[in-house]
């Protein structure tokens, strides 16, 4: 079997070539873990990972994966031991069946060997295992050349989106700034009326250019400032300015949006965290998009585009889904109408909360990444 090729391509003949080939596929080495990866005709189509343990049912959206991708082949790898593996590689070995994909390989690694579940001859795959090297070999030291990285675990492919580390004084300064400078403005145009509802037009078309301006300077290799990034992650807290940056998406956006993710205070971090979640699905990265939606999800577990994503993801849908289907600017424009103070409320609620840390981040329920 080959990658994709659209991707670097790597050539996999052997259970311990796959083996050396999951780390890259996903981002990091996987421990405690299933690897589900669909093929079409040899050729890797799509790979997986879920936490092990998971309920049961868990795999189910694997049935409408394989007809949408056209599925004809199936590669499983369970990590760890056969007590946690095995009910796993059953589940998903009885999706594979249901849905008429054959399954080329069913795999159980732990702790340097390697068996297998559809081989049970002694001379190749003996019971006391087979040891095998992931970091050793042809497959890593091509997957290296190609550009492929595989992290030592997940904790630390989160620790490459976690909220910057060091010295954090001029970004809390300037989002200090930026938020006595909006208070006062509304202070000075009320919570209500006339007054309010013109400062809240201005605030949003100020909003709506910075968006643009931002996308435009990340395009061109620049970055925002610490005065910019702060007034950008409350311009977000206003759902029209969100939706801006949702319905300009493209994948090409997650460096900015992951910049932002990681500079912005906790409270302002859930849109441009959901951002960057959206424009890693698009990009096929749904490891750093469900690393992203969990810190969402700590931080606010009622932000809904944060759950509605989170949901697409745990179904396994295909972000093509989305693709021509959201709606323009003009289109936005036309369907929410005229700014106007009450768009101001999510703004208000967070101005009105402490400055805080981020909370311990715990997955929402087994979700593939």
């Amino acid at each position: 079997m080959t990658t994709n090729t659209s991707d670097p391509v790597l050539t996999l003949t052997t259970p311990a070539d796959i083996l050396a080939a999951v780390p890259y596929l996903v981002g990091f080495h996987p421990a405690d873990s299933l690897v589900i990866i669909g093929l079409v005709n040899g050729r890797i189509q799509v790979a997986a990972r879920w936490s092990l343990p998971f309920p049961s049912g868990t795999l189910a959206p694997l049935g409408s994966l394989f007809a949408r991708e056209a599925m004809t082949q199936v590669v499983i790898v369970g990590y760890g031991s056969g007590e946690q593996v095995t009910p796993a590689v059953d589940e998903a070995r009885a999706q594979a069946a249901k849905g008429g994909v054959e399954v080329e390989e069913a795999l159980r690694a732990h702790e340097g060997r390697y068996w297998s579940y559809i081989c049970d001859l002694p001379h190749c795959c003996p019971a006391q295992g087979t040891p095998y090297d992931p970091v050793a070999g042809r497959v890593a030291a091509e997957a290296t050349v190609r550009g492929m990285v595989a992290l030592p675990d997940r904790r630390a492919l989160e620790r490459t989106t976690a909220p910057v580390a060091g010295p954090v004084r001029a970004m809390r300064r300037a989002t200090a700034e930026v938020v006595a400078d909006i208070r006062a403005g509304l202070a000075a145009a009320g919570r209500s009326g006339a007054g309010a509802d013109a400062f809240a037009k201005e605030f949003v078309g100020q909003g709506l250019v910075r968006v643009r301006a931002a996308l435009a300077a990340h395009a061109a290799g620049g970055r925002v400032d610490d005065t910019e990034a702060a007034r950008i992650g409350l311009d977000l807290a206003v759902i029209r300015v969100r939706d801006e940056a949702w319905t300009l998406m493209d994948e090409s956006h997650a460096g900015l949006w992951k910049d932002l993710m990681r500079r912005l205070e906790p409270r302002f971090t859930p849109p441009a965290a959901t951002l960057f979640a959206m424009a890693a699905w698009r990009g096929g990265d749904s490891t750093q998009a469900t690393i992203a939606l969990e810190r969402v999800l700590a931080l606010d577990p009622g932000y809904s585009m944060a759950n509605l994503l989170m949901h697409a993801l745990q179904s396994l849908l295909s972000p093509s889904m989305l693709r021509g289907r959201l709606p323009t600017p003009a289109e936005l424009d036309t369907a929410m109408g005229v700014p106007h103070a009450g768009w101001l409320l999510p703004l208000l609620t967070l101005l009105d909360q402490e400055p805080h840390d981020d909370p311990v981040v715990c997955s929402p329920a087994p979700s593939p990444t």
